[in-house]
Order: structure tokens, then sequence, then C-alpha cells
């Protein structure tokens, strides 16, 4: 059975990041414990990554890169933010541990969205994160196997998403 629409795929793979195409990066790594499991042309994933899994049959290898414009973008100057340091206070108290370069916290904006900050800086009033996606202006390099394809039952495409084994759970 090949890897199209409506079929849910299971893949294992490796995925390396690289600034510049030389120095690659060990980003995460999927395997028949812990495999990706997705349903194929539902528009979830990067269109680049579905392109260069298409077609492909349970066994079949692959290795592949995606450029940057293609995966999360580039990382853009607005998304880098400076946020007064008592945002992070809890009952006029600062939170230290929380308070670390390089940790990612959830935070919302002014209209309650949520996203994701990595800490790049503290100073003695304010907290400077970056708001980018972890891997923006990073080329992705994927290696990896197909390890099963079956058709989507009407109940995961109703859902968008697969059930059972590998799939959502509650």
């Amino acid at each position: 059975m090949k890897i199209e629409k409506n079929k849910v795929v299971t893949l294992s793979y490796e995925l390396h990041a690289s600034d510049d195409g030389v120095v690659k990066t060990f980003i995460e790594k999927t395997d028949n414990e812990n495999p990706f499991v997705f349903i194929f042309g539902d528009g979830g994933l990067i269109p680049t990554f579905e392109q260069n899994v298409e077609g492909l049959v349970v066994g079949d290898t692959f290795s592949f890169s995606i450029n940057a414009d293609e995966a999360y973008g580039q990382s853009e100057k607005e998304n880098i933010v400076d946020i007064p340091i008592d945002v992070f206070k809890q009952d006029g108290i600062l939170m230290m541990d929380m308070l670390k370069i390089g940790s990612t916290l959830p935070m919302s904006d002014n209209e309650g969205n949520r996203m994701m900050g990595t800490i790049l800086a503290i100073t003695g009033d304010s907290v400077t994160m970056d708001f980018n996606h972890p891997l923006a202006g990073k080329n992705l390099h994927f290696t990896g196997s197909v390890v099963a394809v079956r058709d989507a039952s009407p109940e995961e495409l109703d859902h968008g998403h697969v059930h059972g084994e590998g799939g959502h759970h509650h």
C-alpha cells in the first residue's frame, strides 16, 4: 500500500537541522517504540515533507532536506521581545526557577493567544524572549523509513487525527 491521501502513515526518522548545510545539529529521533504517525494529505505537515514521502511503501527508506523557507521560515526580529520582569513575579516574588537563559516558557499575548518563548537574556528590569519557532531559520534534514501504511478510518478522517496505536490519546 502506497503513501497517499487519507492513509495513516507510520515513519521512523532522524531529524537534523543546519543553518548553512554544513554543521548539522541532531533534533529528534522517532523509532518503532515511539514512531511518527499521521494522516497523509490532511494539511497538518510541511507540504515539502509530504511531497518527499508520497508514493513510498512499507520498508522504503528516505533521505531529504527542506530549506528553512519551506519549513518554519526565517527567524524574525519582531518575534524577539523584551518583557517587563514584573510579568515573572507571583505575589510580588520573582519566580527565579523559571528564569533561566535557554528555558522555553508558555506565555500569552494581550489577546490571550498562547505561544512558546525561549529566554535569550535577563536584565534587571526585563526578560528578552524569542517567540520564533525553535527551528526557524534552519534547514531540516530527514532520514528514515516507512514502518506502516493503512487506510484511515472514517472516524479518524472526521476527527483529523490518528486513533489507536501511535495516535491521539485522551
